[in-house]
Formats: structure tokens, C-alpha cells, sequence
């Protein structure tokens, strides 16, 4: 089996992708297309899943000491009712973890810092893949050809990879919703560690970090490619009846710090995430909406599963295989329930409807709220050594 991996895409996926293939023993180089790694981001969420994935990438200690755990919290309406209260003990006694909250910056750090510095290479596009050259694969990077056994497409929810991999896929498409988030310049008072709120076409919600400070973000029903003069005014007008902690997270927030993007998803799911010896990983393969917080957690699974078939089987064709065969059924099936969530949650906005959902997400025990996540955080990892 060969040794040689480049790596399109230095983002959370293609980091871990990176980390694992390193502790294989595979000689790995990342190639990232931003000019410097500057951390951008707002906050994120990691599930037991995604923190077992860590731990099996060696990174899973320092990224929990970098976060904080989501004990308490839950779904809200705009007035400040629960919908549903958060019990996370009970989630931690059933999975092993809690759900933990950390900056992105901070995690996409932790994962730079566990492989050597030489297998970065920044500021530098993957032109072209071809499969010529003395190694299966060709991945030329201006005037630079990198030539490798394997190539791990983690270049994201628009991956240039896939559409020449795929080029009759429809690609991703617009979910209907487009998302502002930010994190406080300083802390603010809270009294939960996570909450969602849920009004008629719009959310919002906040993880609270070890600082003292938080992520905020909201989730409005536009049409594609809307854009404010003014985002936090704007935010602060169509919240500022919101419940308390809103008011405060936005007035928190410095102007130039909100991030907006539209919500984009690969609506259509792929026929294979393997084509030769190029695999996709992460958004680039199963771009989902984040209603579920499984993004980062699915990314995170496909690498320590790619990694795992690479150490085991006897080809790397082989790996490959068992890759697709198993990631591309649970990632997908995610990333339905994902969608789904969103057009019970944020997306809904007919009052009878919203009234319907209210009620039966107030009559649902906790206990069968803790099943339905189980769905989802309860994965157990293959062992990298």
C-alpha cells in the first residue's frame, strides 16, 4: 500500500483527515488556498461523537480543557418559555461526554498544532488532479505537482474536487435560511450553557465558552444572497423583543465581528465519495445544515474512518471501499435529519403549525429527547493504534 497523501483543504476536516493519515505513519501534505491561517470563525459545538473522534486523533485532552460543557440550557420561544430544558448529565451518562462548546479558532489551532509545520502548505490552490506521474495521483499547486498514492478532497460545501469528480451532480444548493453569528468582545452574564430559541422563520442561540464570553448566531428565512448595510442593527431590530440573554449578546458584540453566510447543503446525496484513489471528506461530500451540530462531528468521523481503513485493509483501493461503504450511509442519513429539524424548527412559520410543534415538543419526556440525540452522538470509533 502507498504512503503519500495530500490533503486539499485546511479547515476542521481536512486538518483531522491530515492528523490521522500522519499517525498511520503516511507522509501527509495539507494544501490550503487562504494566504494566512487567521482563525476566522464564531463558535461550534462537538458531540460525543466528535469528541471520540478527537480522542482517537490524539487531540481529544486539549480540546476538552479548551472547552466547556453543555450541562444545562435548552429550546426556548421568543417570550422566554421552554419548549425543552437540556440535561446534560443525563446525555454525559449515557454517551461518556458531554456536549462541549469552543471557539473555532481555538479548535482549528489544537489540530494545526498536532501535525509538523512542514506538512502545511498555505497560500497555495490545487489546480489540477490528475492521475499521471510516477505516483497514482498528481495534484499540481501552481508550479508546484505534488505527487501522492492518495488525495483527500476536504475543500468545502463548494468543492472545486467534486464537481470535476461529479460533474452531472447538481452541487450544493440554497437551504432557505442564511445565518449571522459572532462572539462577544466580552463576557457576558449567562445563566445557561447553550440555548436555542425559536421564532416564526428565524432562531437564535448562544454556547457560552470558558472565558466568559459566547457565540451567538441567527438564523433568519431569507432569500439567497441577502445582505444588511448593518447586520447588528439590523439584528438588534428584529430581536430586540427577544428574551434576555439576547439583548445583551448583541449589544456584547463589536459591529465589524458578525459574520453572515447563506446556508448551503448537498440536497442531492453523492453516489460515491471515492472516484480512483481521491476520496471526499467533510462538507466537500456531505455538506448538511447545521441544525443538528453534526457538521464538524461528520467530518471528524469520516477522517478517523479514513485513517483507520488506510492502517487495515491491504490496498488502498480496499480502504477506500470500506471508507464509502461506511461513512456514506450514516453521513447522508444525518444530514436528512438535519434538514428535517430545520423545517420543524427555525423554518416553520404558519402560527398553527409553530403551536402544534410547541405543544408536543412540551409533552415529550427527557428521556426520549436524550434517545432521539443518541441517534446521532452514540458512535464508537475504529482504533488508529
Amino acid at each position: 500500500m502507498g504512503s503519500t497523501a495530500v490533503v486539499v483543504g485546511g479547515g476542521i476536516g481536512g486538518l483531522a483527515a491530515a492528523i490521522g493519515l500522519h499517525r498511520i505513519g503516511w507522509e501527509v501534505t495539507v494544501v490550503e488556498r487562504a494566504p494566512v491561517l487567521n482563525d476566522a470563525g464564531a463558535g461550534i459545538s462537538l458531540a460525543a461523537n466528535g469528541l471520540r473522534a478527537l480522542d482517537e486523533l490524539g487531540v481529544g485532552t486539549a480540546v476538552r480543557t479548551a472547552s466547556r460543557g453543555q450541562y444545562n440550557g435548552g429550546t426556548r420561544i421568543p417570550d422566554g418559555g421552554w419548549l425543552t430544558r437540556m440535561d446534560g448529565a443525563a446525555l454525559e451518562e449515557a454517551v461518556g461526554t458531554p456536549i462541549t462548546g469552543i471557539p473555532r479558532s481555538t479548535l482549528h489551532r489544537l489540530l494545526r498544532e498536532a501535525l509538523p509545520a512542514e506538512c502545511l502548505l498555505i497560500g497555495s490552490e490545487a489546480h489540477e488532479i490528475r492521475p499521471d506521474g510516477p505516483a497514482p495521483v498528481r495534484v499540481t499547486c501552481g508550479g508546484t505537482a505534488l505527487d501522492a498514492d492518495l488525495v483527500v478532497a476536504a475543500d468545502g460545501t463548494g468543492s472545486r474536487v467534486r464537481s470535476s469528480l461529479f460533474p452531472t451532480h447538481p452541487g450544493p444548493v440554497y437551504s432557505g435560511s442564511t445565518v449571522l453569528r459572532a462572539i462577544t468582545e466580552q463576557a457576558v452574564d449567562l445563566h445557561t450553557d447553550f440555548e436555542l430559541t425559536w421564532g416564526r422563520g428565524a432562531e437564535f442561540g448562544h454556547i457560552a465558552f470558558n472565558d466568559g464570553r459566547a457565540e451567538w448566531h441567527a438564523v433568519l428565512t431569507l432569500p439567497a444572497g441577502t445582505r444588511f448595510a448593518d447586520p447588528l442593527a439590523e439584528l438588534r431590530r428584529r430581536f430586540h423583543t427577544w428574551h434576555d440573554p439576547i439583548p445583551a449578546l448583541l449589544d456584547a458584540t463589536r459591529p465589524d465581528a458578525v459574520l453572515h453566510h447563506d446556508v448551503n447543503e448537498l440536497r442531492t446525496p453523492l453516489p460515491a465519495f471515492v472516484a480512483g484513489r481521491i476520496a471526499l471528506l467533510g462538507d466537500a461530500a456531505h455538506a448538511m445544515t447545521p441544525n443538528l451540530g453534526q457538521g464538524a462531528c461528520q467530518a471528524l468521523e469520516d477522517a478517523v474512518t479514513l485513517a483507520a481503513a488506510l492502517a487495515t485493509e491491504p490496498t488502498v483501493e480496499a480502504a477506500l471501499t470500506r471508507y464509502d461503504t461506511d461513512r456514506r450511509p450514516r453521513s447522508q442519513s444525518v444530514a436528512r435529519a438535519a434538514r428535517q429539524a430545520g423545517r420543524m424548527g427555525h423554518q416553520l412559520s404558519n402560527p398553527l403549525a409553530v403551536a402544534l410543534r410547541n405543544t408536543a415538543m412540551r409533552l415529550t419526556p427527557s428521556r426520549t429527547a436524550v434517545h432521539m440525540i443518541l441517534r446521532h452522538h452514540a458512535w464508537t470509533p475504529p482504533r488508529l493504534g
